[in-house]
């Protein structure tokens, strides 16, 4: 018998699996389209009939991707807002609620993708595991507030007030489903990272969650300035003047679709130029890193960590150029922040002892890799930890074995093991499934779930975790060997300091 459950939008029926309950594609805000285009998401309408829920909803507006897996393979359009539940069973029991966001450059992603099966997890950790889409690109997170936006009811950060609509419809209903509103952990990876960071500091999401998992992301917003500056350019690009910004709410989706491509091919080399969260005085009034070092967000449990190799997922291995010294040094003096003092050769010299030292390729080309993977993942995610003063951090560094190790420990990478998704086809080319994989998997499940649960993520296979602090750096390396180790590539980070 098919589980039926009540909700404050009427009854939903799911379906029955042999380990556990399963509700796919229920609303958790009107559409956000017409007048609601560009619009905080409102609550849903309400039905009285027995709603199905045995299939995904509709995904957000998005183009395709080079990258297998980066874009929606299901059905995409306007009307997206849609939540997915995965329960051992809608008792009422008050379970962990794991809530996670997708990644995908703000641009794509889908909660129906096969590797975000939140079953394996909801039955291994008996928790509850919530999946959502939210608006994407200029849909979610175009910037009109120097457009004349607020005039005509836009916001921004619409994306991000998506996630929140999500949460309270969790606070409301999840009970229903087994799950406990007052134990909520939301994680995410990629630009679901840097979502998940950027609630932290969002004061409508608020008492919402209590714990945040961010892999592969930190959540730096845009500034007013840069996001009407990408506005102007993506207005030119439909012919229209910064004055006509209200005409956007008639442009036909797939001519705002088609708009947002070609804006950002252009701005391709402009890695912080592209649509995510702006600081803004409604909604997010503060940069997120900000909020967490001056102890805003002291209360939420933080675990953070990257991939030891993510800028490798990014290149296009087909057509390799040479990398020489002048271009690694070039690379460095363009990265470094304000407070480095090192001289890019001698960074670059660093690393090419460090990785050396580890057993790791020292080649030009990798060492490229190597600093573009720190600058723009693993010493933010430091500087994260160091500013919240007790997250727990990981380096993530099994390494794939597609294209005969090019991709290396990349960005990605470690989310099949987290989901318990190694074994899916899709995956087992990119992860590389076996005994091994299998293991390292539910050690992670096993960390993320405890996590969850007490917000210390500490278990019987894996134990000695601590927080992060300047002193000793506890990190967790998760690898076919696993365990704490203190303070790993450390002449690395220090170069840049």
């Amino acid at each position: 018998m098919e589980p039926k459950v009540e909700t404050t939008g009427g009854p939903v029926e799911g379906i029955q699996e042999v380990r556990g309950q399963v509700f796919l594609g229920i609303p958790y805000a009107r559409p956000p389209v017409g007048k609601l285009r560009f619009h905080p998401p409102e609550p849903p309408d309400k039905w009285n009939q027995v709603r199905s829920a045995k299939k995904f909803g509709t995904s957000s507006l998005q183009g395709s991707h080079h990258i297998i897996g980066f874009a929606a393979d299901g059905p995409v359009g306007e009307d997206c807002l849609f939540l997915n539940i995965y329960t051992p069973r809608a008792d009422q029991k008050k379970r962990p609620v794991m809530f996670w966001i997708h990644g995908g450059g703000f641009t794509h992603g889908t909660s129906d993708s096969p590797i975000y099966n939140g079953r394996f997890l909801a039955e291994r950790g008996d928790v509850v595991v919530v999946t959502i889409n939210y608006r994407l690109g200029v849909l979610g997170y175009l910037y009109l507030g120097n457009h004349g936006g607020k005039e005509w009811g836009a916001s921004a950060n619409c994306g991000q007030l998506d996630q929140i609509a999500a949460l309270k419809w969790v606070r409301d209903n999840i009970e229903a489903f087994g799950g406990d509103p007052d134990n909520v952990t939301i994680f995410g990876e990629s630009a679901g990272a840097s979502a998940v960071v950027t609630l932290m500091a969002m004061p409508a999401a608020k008492g919402l969650f209590h714990r945040v998992i961010a892999q592969s992301g930190t959540g730096m917003a845009l500034n007013p300035e840069q996001a009407s500056n990408l506005t102007d350019i993506f207005l030119s690009e439909l012919g229209l003047t910064p004055k006509e910004a209200h005409r956007l709410r008639d442009v036909a989706a797939e001519d705002l679709l088609k708009a947002q491509t070609s804006v950002l091919n252009r701005l391709q080399a402009n890695f912080n130029l592209r649509f995510r969260s702006t600081i803004d005085e409604f909604t997010l009034p503060l940069q997120p890193v900000d909020v967490i070092r001056k102890g805003g967000a002291r209360n939420i449990s933080l675990m953070a960590g990257n991939n030891r190799d993510e800028m490798k997922l990014f290149k296009d291995h087909k057509n390799l150029k040479p990398v020489f010294d002048a271009d690694l040094e070039k690379l460095v003096d363009g990265l470094k922040r304000k407070e480095t003092k090192t001289a890019a050769a001698d960074i670059v010299a660093i690393y090419k002892k460090s990785r050396a030292g580890y057993g790791l390729p020292d080649d030009n080309r990798n060492i490229e890799d190597a600093l573009l993977s720190d600058s723009r993942f693993r010493l933010p995610c430091l500087h994260l930890a160091e500013g919240h003063g007790r997250a727990y951090v990981y380096l993530f560094t099994w390494e794939s074995p597609a294209l005969h190790g090019a991709l290396g420990s990349c960005h990605a990478l470690e989310m099949p093991f987290v989901f318990g998704t190694c074994n899916h086809p899709m995956e087992q080319r990119f992860v590389g499934a076996g005994p091994e994989a299998d293991r390292l998997s539910h050690k992670m499940m096993d960390s993320w779930i405890a996590f969850a649960r007490t917000g210390v993520p500490n278990h019987a296979e894996l134990n000695g975790w601590e927080p992060y602090e300047p002193k000793h750096r506890v990190t967790m390396v998760f690898d076919r060997e696993s365990g704490v180790q203190k303070a790993p590539f450390e002449e690395e980070r220090a170069a840049w300091e």
